[in-house]
Order: structure tokens, then C-alpha cells, then sequence
């Protein structure tokens, strides 16, 4: 799962170096967080959010079909 949302996220964004994720496994299920380049959040939220908010749906559509949870989170630093 990792490399689908950094391939997705590299794909979207002028930085793709500085695309970095991590997968976090807990209890109540799968934790992904996305850190981009500052000047590339916009480009990964998108606007109203949409692009964030499709990739949300694509992963969690995945894991529920591998009978998991997950999230997507953008970390802003």
C-alpha cells in the first residue's frame, strides 16, 4: 500500500523527492501519512479537497477489500 500512495502522490506533485510516507500498523487498523514539499500541499489537497479526498477512497477501498482499515493523513510541517 505504501508504494501505490507514494506512486500516486509523486505523480501529482513538482517535488517528487521530497514526497516521503510512512504506514503506521495500530489496533483500529492502518495509519498513512504523506509528507510533501510545502510549495506541493496544494497539489495534493487539491481544490475543495478533491484530490485528497479521492485518494482516501481509492485506499480505503483497497483495504477493505483485504479486510483492513486505513486512513490517509497529510502531515504539514
Amino acid at each position: 500500500m505504501k508504494e501505490f500512495v507514494e506512486y500516486i502522490v509523486k505523480n501529482l506533485v513538482d517535488n517528487p523527492d521530497d514526497v516521503e510516507v510512512k504506514v503506521l500498523e495500530g489496533e483500529r487498523g492502518i495509519i498513512i501519512e504523506v509528507r510533501v514539499a510545502q510549495t506541493d500541499i496544494g497539489k495534493v489537497v487539491g481544490k475543495n479537497g478533491r484530490t485528497i479526498k479521492a485518494l482516501r477512497t481509492v485506499v480505503m477501498t483497497v483495504c477493505a477489500r483485504l479486510g483492513k482499515r486505513a486512513r490517509v493523513e497529510l502531515i504539514e510541517e
